[in-house]
């Protein structure tokens, strides 16, 4: 995985491209949030590991700008453990908050966590756009066979017209509804 490590203590930035890397992960570094939001326009990651307090742009603010950019794992890290910090970062779309010492462990299975909660909710938000979507042909569909219903069919006649449309045309039943509801517009 490409990581994005945000942190503007050298030494611990370095410690944590060092870990990330004996883990088999190419790793960006930044200095700090705004040359994170840089350089994740510049080279997409798969993973973004953001200190809380840096400067310029911090970690919070900057996990906010990836995710509207573009949705990803996010980690954050601190040497505060302080609630109104823990409590901003529980609103954003991160995945994990880490404090300061890591040990290798603990990154590997933060990593892990975060990218099987990110993966969930992934899969959550598509299931929700598919019945989303359904739940709107179904709707067009019920209109369709309310204005066939309107001109003397009974309910049944009037689905078995619209499956026989898709059918005939191939297309979506939800296709041959909105082309029954245009044609009794028009």
């Amino acid at each position: 995985m490409r990581v994005l490590v945000a942190e503007d203590e050298s030494i611990i930035r370095l410690g944590l491209k060092r870990m990330l890397q004996a883990l088999g992960h190419e790793v960006v570094t930044a200095v700090n949030g705004r040359e994170a939001l840089e350089m994740a326009r510049r080279q997409p990651p798969d993973l973004a590991i953001l200190d809380i307090k840096m400067p310029y742009t911090d970690g919070l603010q900057a996990a906010k700008a990836l995710h509207q950019q573009r949705p990803l794992p996010i980690l954050i890290l601190t040497a505060f453990s302080e609630k109104d910090l823990i409590e901003q970062a529980a609103e954003l779309p991160i995945h994990g908050y880490l404090i300061k010492p890591i040990q290798p462990a603990e990154l590997q299975a933060a990593i892990a966590v975060a990218l099987r909660r990110f993966a969930e909710k992934e899969a959550l938000a598509a299931e929700a756009d598919r019945l989303h979507e359904k739940l709107a042909e179904r709707k067009l569909v019920d209109k369709a066979k309310g204005r066939l219903m309107a001109q003397g069919m009974s309910e049944e006649a009037a689905y078995q017209l619209l499956q026989k449309r898709a059918r005939d045309g191939r297309i979506s039943l939800g296709q041959a509804a909105a082309e029954t509801l245009r044609e009794a517009a028009g």
